[in-house]
């Protein structure tokens, strides 16, 4: 979708009826709650048979249904017709960007996005200018990546999409090119992987420390950046596996997926929030010249902080990231703006300041 398209599309709407929009799967709750606070109607795609979420249990987080047999869908002339007659706004997640598919998304999808479409795709490790290239263009710490499994002289863990569920990565560790065999091996006879998937496994130095995913929101209007707060995730069967005693550990012996499933809330010592803010701001400054005009709005860095009090990020969700919990768990947006404020708020927020402003062209890719 071209700029000058989407333009001519934002002057057309009826300023008084904007609408949020999202795909009804990852964070479809967070991003229609933070709607209705700041009194926008919300408009959710939601495959059939998956829709009880949002029309029956939430539905008072939702104006507008549209129901389609699959995800993939979306991209529909139907289902995108009855999103620009809505004069919707659309928020990203990593759902959309899986089902719709990133050329799709890039050259079929005509509705306005809260987002930069172009930078969906640099989740991929496997595109050119892709996330990697952009934390090191931007001078951020990220963990040693081995080329191949005979590298492997350290513990390092292997990042590899499921066999049947290719949303997931099956992430499994490995200290040495032997037990790098013996493990991918194990996983590949019980089918959670494939030897394709294996060949294209992301293979990287496992970081010693702390985990945090740092949230944040970038304005275009206003060039600041918020912290919305950290999260951490909860994993099956991880979780359950560090659950017992470590001889009860030992004597499971089965291959342990990295499933996430949830996750929680946390916070971070006040006098380290400075480095967390400048690694979003070379990330953003980076995106600016990389991917103009830069990455809009809700994004996430991905890490670890070591014993000495580094901040390495080995992942970056350039989109809404899953976390609704930071909303309620952490206080740095209480500290900015006098009340909390969550990913799906800040959304609204900056639509409604966009809109006043005269400049939602500005925000939308």
């Amino acid at each position: 979708m071209t700029t000058d398209k989407m333009k001519k599309m934002v002057r057309e709407f009826n300023p008084k009826k904007v609408r949020i929009g999202i795909l009804g799967s990852h964070s479809a709750l967070e991003i229609a709650s933070g709607a209705k606070l700041e009194k926008f109607e919300t408009v959710v795609v939601c495959e059939k048979g998956r829709e009880k979420t949002y029309a029956r249990y939430y539905k008072n987080l939702f104006d507008h249904i549209i129901i389609v047999d699959k995800f993939a869908d979306i991209i529909s002339d139907r289902v995108q017709k009855k999103m620009s007659s809505l004069n919707t706004v659309f928020v990203p997640s990593r759902s959309f960007s899986v089902y719709a598919g990133y050329e799709n998304i890039e050259k079929k999808f005509m509705v306005p996005l809260l987002g930069n479409r172009s930078m969906l795709r640099t989740e991929e490790r496997n595109t050119p200018k892709n996330q990697l290239y952009l934390l090191q263009k931007a001078g951020i710490l990220t963990p040693k990546i081995f080329k191949s499994p005979d590298e492997i002289d350290r513990l390092s863990i292997v990042k590899v999409t499921e066999k049947e569920r290719t949303l997931e990565r099956a992430f499994f560790y490995a200290a040495s090119p032997a037990e790098y065999e013996k493990q991918s091996k194990a996983r590949i006879k019980k089918g959670i992987i494939s030897k394709e998937a294996l060949e294209n496994a992301i293979i990287e130095e496992y970081v010693i420390g702390a985990k945090f995913n740092a949230n944040y929101f970038w304005s275009p209007l206003t060039d600041e950046i918020d912290l919305l707060g950290f999260d951490r995730r909860i994993q099956t069967d991880l979780d359950g596996v560090l659950d017992l005693p470590a001889q009860e550990q030992l004597e499971l012996n089965i291959p342990v997926q990295n499933i996430e499933i949830g996750h929680m809330g946390a916070t971070m010592r006040e006098s380290q929030l400075e480095k967390i803010f400048e690694a979003a701001e070379r990330f953003v400054n980076t995106c600016k010249k990389e991917y103009p005009p830069g990455m809009i709005g809700l994004f996430a860095l991905q890490g670890a902080v070591t014993k000495d009090l580094k901040f390495y990020v080995f992942d970056v969700s350039p989109r809404i990231p899953g976390c609704p919990c930071v909303e309620p768990t952490s206080p740095y947006m209480k500290y900015k703006y006098g009340m909390e404020v969550g990913p799906g708020r800040r959304v609204a927020m900056e639509i409604k300041n966009a809109m006043k402003a005269g400049k939602l062209a500005d925000v939308l890719t």
